[in-house]
C-alpha cells in the first residue's frame, strides 16, 4: 500500500531540524521548557526495583486510578479495571481500529485532521470519508482539535452520539483549553459506543510515551490481550516513573500553567498573523498547540514548504492533514507551541515573505502554461 505521508515533506522537515536558524512553525511539539527535569529524575530516583520488571498487560494500578479518577470528575463512569495503559496515544488508537473496526469499511474523519490517525486508518485498510457521509465508525477531539485548535460544536457531537457505530474520541488536548473548562467526554454519555483515547505526551512529556484506552466494556479482554500480543506491556520504568512524579506533585496547578504558558504563545501567534498575512484565513484557538490556516493561493504545498526553509521558516503543509491528501488550496499548520511568543512575529514576517514569494512563482508558471 502507498503510503500516505509525502516522503518530500519528511525530509524537508528533517533538513529544517539539522539547519540552524530556522524558525519552526511546524511538528506540533511541547516546548522543551515545559517539561519538569529535576522532578522527574527525583521521582525515578524514588522508583523501586519493580520499575525495573515485567508488569501486566493493562498497566500499574496506581496509574490506571489517577487516569479514572480524573475522568470520574468529568462525568465518566470509568473504574480502574477499565483502564489500559499504552505506549502514547497512537497505541491506544491502533489498538482501538485492530478491536473497534474489524467489520468496518469506512470511518468518518474531520475535515483536517490529525495526520497520524489518518496513515494508521488508511494503513488498516478503512476507507476515509467526510463528516456528512455514512461511516461503521467515527473518530473525534471533541475538546480541541488538531490541527484547529477549537472545539466540535455541541449539534455535531449530538448527531455523532445519535447515529449508528462506534465513536473512537481523541482526547490528547482536552486538558489545555486555555479557558480550563473540560467538558464532559463523550465517554460519559455512550460508554457502550466509545473507544476512549488519552494521553501524558502533551500534558507532560511525550518521551514517557504513556497514554491510555477505555474501551467499551464488552472489548475490555480483546483490548488487554490485542496489548499483550504487540509488546506484552507499557513500558514499567516510565509507568513508575510518572506514578511518583503524579504522586508528588499538584498536577491541576501544573496544567493551570500550562494552559496560561500556551495561551500566551498563541495570542502571540494570532497577532502576528493579523498584522503579517492577513489575507491567511484562520480561526483563533482555543487550546492545543496549533492553528490551521487556510488561503486561497492554488499550487503544491510541498513546493511552498520548500520556499519557507530557503526564507528560514518551516510549517506543516495541509496534505497531510487533509483525508483526501489534496494540496489545493494551499494550506497549513501553524504550531506556536515550541516558539517563544518573542520570536513569533519574525517567523511570520518570515512565512508572509515566503508566501509572497510562492504565489508570484506559481502564478508565473501558471501564465507560461497558459500561454504554451
Amino acid at each position: 500500500m502507498r503510503e500516505r505521508l509525502d516522503s518530500r515533506i519528511d525530509r524537508l522537515q528533517r533538513r529544517c531540524v539539522a539547519e540552524p536558524g530556522v524558525l519552526s512553525l511546524a511538528g506540533g511539539l511541547p516546548a522543551p521548557q515545559t517539561f519538569p527535569m529535576e522532578a522527574l529524575a527525583h521521582a525515578l530516583g524514588r522508583a523501586g526495583s519493580d520499575a525495573l520488571q515485567y508488569d501486566w498487560p493493562e498497566g500499574r494500578e496506581a496509574l490506571r486510578a489517577f487516569v479514572a479518577e480524573r475522568l470520574q470528575r468529568r462525568g465518566a463512569s470509568v473504574e480502574a479495571d477499565q483502564v489500559l495503559i499504552t505506549n502514547g496515544a497512537q497505541q491506544a488508537l491502533d489498538i482501538a481500529v485492530q478491536i473497534g473496526c474489524r467489520h468496518s469499511r469506512g470511518i468518518r474523519v474531520p475535515r483536517a485532521c490529525y495526520p497520524g490517525a489518518l496513515e494508521l486508518f488508511a494503513a488498516r485498510g478503512l476507507q476515509l470519508v467526510s463528516e456528512d457521509a455514512p461511516a461503521d465508525t467515527s473518530y473525534v477531539m471533541p475538546v480541541v482539535e488538531n490541527p484547529t485548535g477549537i472545539a466540535v460544536p455541541r449539534p455535531a457531537l449530538d448527531a455523532l452520539l445519535q447515529g449508528d457505530g462506534y465513536v473512537i474520541e481523541d482526547d490528547a488536548y482536552a486538558e489545555l483549553r486555555f479557558d480550563g473548562r473540560t467538558p464532559p467526554p463523550l465517554l460519559a454519555t455512550k460508554p457502550e459506543r466509545v473507544f476512549y483515547v488519552g494521553t501524558f505526551s502533551k500534558t507532560l512529556c511525550p518521551g514517557l510515551r504513556v497514554g491510555w484506552l477505555v474501551t467499551p466494556r464488552r472489548f475490555r479482554r480483546a483490548a488487554r490481550r490485542a496489548k499483550r500480543l504487540i509488546d506484552l506491556q507499557a513500558n514499567t520504568l516510565a509507568q513508575c516513573v510518572l506514578e511518583q512524579y503524579l504522586a508528588e506533585n499538584d498536577f491541576e496547578q501544573r496544567l493551570t500553567w500550562l494552559r496560561r504558558f500556551y495561551a500566551e504563545r498563541a495570542a502571540a501567534l494570532v497577532r502576528a498573523l493579523r498584522r503579517r498575512l492577513p489575507s491567511v484565513s484562520f480561526v483563533e484557538p482555543e487550546g492545543g498547540f496549533s492553528v490551521w490556516a487556510v488561503t486561497e493561493e492554488r499550487g503544491d504545498d510541498v513546493e511552498f514548504l520548500a520556499t519557507a526553509l530557503r526564507y528560514g521558516v518551516s510549517v506543516d503543509p495541509g496534505r497531510d492533514f487533509r483525508p483526501s491528501g489534496d494540496s489545493e488550496p494551499i494550506a497549513f499548520r501553524l504550531a506556536f507551541s515550541s516558539l517563544p511568543p518573542e520570536r513569533m512575529d519574525e517567523a511570520v514576517a518570515r512565512l508572509a515573505r515566503a508566501f509572497r514569494s510562492f504565489a508570484r512563482a506559481h502564478r508565473h508558471t501558471e501564465r507560461q502554461r497558459r500561454a504554451v
